[in-house]
């Protein structure tokens, strides 16, 4: 039987999304958080507690709202790429800064995936290492 993960509070989870530290007794629900079978879309969801108010600077500058629009926009793009180029040092970083040895997250992300990189390897040998 699973035992049941304790979840912080919305006050707290924003304070972890923006790269707040919560009390150890939350430490195993950053694991699941961080290495859960959709933590890419979870990582994305606590990127925009910081991606979005900075993208929304823009609109108290002086200017027309198409310029705005602009702005955030190309505010948004940029930081959503970058946040997804390092989501994997991100994720190590958070499990790091919570207690958890480097290295776990590729590990937990290599336990969950494989069946399918192994079957992806059969795939690959049976086509390519023809002998």
């Amino acid at each position: 039987m699973k035992s049941e993960l304790r979840r912080p509070g919305p006050l707290r989870w924003l304070w972890y999304a923006a790269g707040g530290r919560l009390p150890d007794r939350y430490r195993e629900w950053v694991l699941q958080d961080v290495t859960g079978r959709r933590w890419l879309l979870r990582h994305f969801v606590r990127a925009s507690v910081v991606i979005w108010p900075l993208a929304a600077v823009w609109w108290l500058l002086p200017a027309e709202p198409l310029m705005h629009v602009g702005m955030s926009l190309l505010a948004l793009i940029v930081s959503y790429f970058y946040s997804g180029a390092y989501s994997t040092e991100s994720a190590e970083h958070r499990l790091t800064k919570h207690g958890f040895p480097p290295g776990t997250f590729r590990a937990a992300r290599a336990e969950a995936n494989r069946e399918s990189i192994a079957r992806a390897r059969a795939e690959y040998a049976a086509i390519y290492r023809r002998e």
